[in-house]
Parts: C-alpha cells; structure tokens; sequence
C-alpha cells in the first residue's frame, strides 16, 4: 500500500537540497537516507534519498542525481510516497495512519452522528479531520486529544467532545436586558451581534 509521506518544497542553497513538508510521524524511517520514494506526478521518480538533516526546524533532503538547485526546484511540489505493509501500524498506540482514519464514522460520546471523515489535512501546526456531515456540509475537527478523545478501530469510529461552536455553527447569544422600554428601544435600533468562537489546536498525527 502506498502513502504519501512528504512533500517536496522549496530548493535550499545551491547544492540540490529541498526542504520537505513532512507527512508521517515517523522520518527517520519514511524519509531516511538509503529509502527509495516512488512520487506523484510518477514521472518525477522515483528518489532515492542520499542526505538529510534538519535546519531551523525544517527537514532538508538531497536525493542521488540533483546536484544544483535547477534541479531541486524542478521536485517542487511532488509528493514522496512510500510502499508500506497494510499490516503494519505505528509504535506509538496512540498514534494512526491516515488509512486507519479514513472513513471513520464520527460520533458524540452519546452516540449522536456528527458525520463521516472524507479528509486528513496535514498543517504545520496541527492535524484536522474533514468530516462530511450528513447533509453534505463538512467541518474541520482538530485531531487533538482534548477533543477526539477515542479512536476505535474495530467498531470503525472516532469519539468527539467538541467546543461550543466546532459542530454547531449557531452561535448562542445571552444578554441580560433592562426591562425599561426605552432600554428595549435603544436594542432593537442598535441591533444585535454574536461572535462564533475560535478553534486551534496541535496534534502531530501520522500521515504513513
């Protein structure tokens, strides 16, 4: 089975190194020196990875062959995908690959359906889950412990505990109004406002 586990960014110096946005939680195995990457668009590989190390936080690869930096901005944007067993899962139990999560149902701890996960968005500072509601709509849940707080494989679901607002884009509005009427009149010309609360969240998942 393959699963993409990084993609190819920008060129650094001069000598064909690329900075990589990594997908998996596991580098030293996926994106190690020695490993052979088949990529998307195919015709680009595939890559074997000859060096790599880390700068200011970023992972920096050279693959055998690209010598110069035309070469490495020629890798741009090309996904690193390596073969791995179906079998085999991660070290860590509390960790996933994306084929795991895939399709999932999603659900509140009562069992109520919150919708079907479509999508796993990789960002720098945190994993989401796309979930395709019902009607057709998706939300974004952060794929953070606070909020998933159980995956379970075997009945194919992911339990959530989401914020006010994360699921439920009707804000609820309280205002403790003065009952003088003048007070009432002075509301209904200004108006009523309600804010949406904010979501974050960092969680660093395995994408393979």
């Amino acid at each position: 089975m393959q699963l993409v586990v990084g993609r190819v960014g920008r060129a650094h110096g001069i000598k064909g190194e690329v900075t990589v946005e990594v997908r998996t939680d596991e580098p030293e195995l996926r994106l190690g020196p020695g490993a052979v990457l088949a990529t998307e668009p195919a015709q680009a590989g595939p890559l074997r990875i000859e060096t790599g190390r880390v700068h200011s936080g970023r992972l920096l690869l050279r693959f055998e062959g690209v010598r110069d930096r035309t070469g490495a901005e020629a890798l741009r944007n090309v996904l690193l995908i390596a073969e791995v067993d179906p079998e085999e899962l991660p070290e860590d139990p509390e960790e996933f690959y994306d084929h795991q999560l895939m399709d999932l149902d999603v659900v509140l701890a009562d069992g109520t359906e919150v919708g079907r996960i479509t999508e796993i968005s990789h960002l720098p500072s945190q994993d989401l889950f796309i979930v395709e509601r019902p009607d057709g709509s998706e939300v974004m849940i952060p794929f953070v412990e606070e909020i998933v707080t159980e995956i379970d494989l075997e009945e194919q679901r992911a339990v959530i505990d989401p914020p006010p607002g994360l699921i439920d884009d009707r804000a609820e509005i309280a205002s403790s109004r003065d009952a003088d009427p003048a007070a009432d009149s002075a509301g209904e010309a200004l108006g009523e406002d309600g804010a949406a609360t904010g979501e974050d969240g960092a969680a660093g998942k395995d994408g393979g």
